[in-house]
């Protein structure tokens, strides 16, 4: 009889810039995160000042391997400069080299919108929440990571492939 998998501990990092879409983003989180029955504590949501802090905040929490994934949560709203596209880009991409870096599921549930309008739409509590696809983004790819992991080391046909790739924790 195996014992029943303890839910995996998430954190969820959230800009603290557009606090009136961010805080939406961050309910929808959660909510889906408790349905999952892998609740988040207060302690492991963490603030960031900005969408450009994320990756830095999120890698470094990954690295603590207290997380067995991080969600990260903010809003880009298009102004007039060319400010948006650099830090939409520097983030989705620091969030992505952080999750490949560490191996652990880094979710990006960063709004990248040209209007206040879209954010507000994007960060009501609906099922069209942003922070909801990001919670059940980063909970499906641990669960999915987990299953790979497992089967790599109980001798399965993935087992090899992964031992010589340096693959697995």
């Amino acid at each position: 009889m195996t014992s029943p998998t303890p839910a995996p501990r998430i954190a969820v990092v959230v800009s603290s810039f557009n606090p009136e879409v961010t805080d939406g983003l961050l309910r929808g989180a959660l909510d889906v995160l408790k349905a999952h029955g892998a609740p988040v504590a207060p302690a492991d949501i963490i603030p960031a000042p900005g969408a450009y802090e994320l990756p830095l905040i999120a890698q470094t929490l990954a690295r603590t391997e207290l997380y067995d994934g991080v969600v990260c949560l903010g809003c880009v709203i298009k102004g007039d400069t060319a400010h948006f596209e650099f830090i939409s880009l520097a983030t989705s991409l620091g969030l992505m080299t952080a999750g490949l870096a560490t191996e652990t599921p880094i979710t990006f549930g960063v709004l990248t919108t040209y209007t206040d309008e879209q954010a507000a739409v994007r960060s009501r509590d609906d099922a069209e929440n942003k922070g909801r696809e990001a919670a059940e983004a980063c909970f499906a790819t641990v669960k999915t990571l987990n299953q790979i992991r497992s089967r790599a080391w109980e001798g399965d046909s993935l087992a090899a492939p992964l031992r010589r790739a340096g693959q697995g924790r």
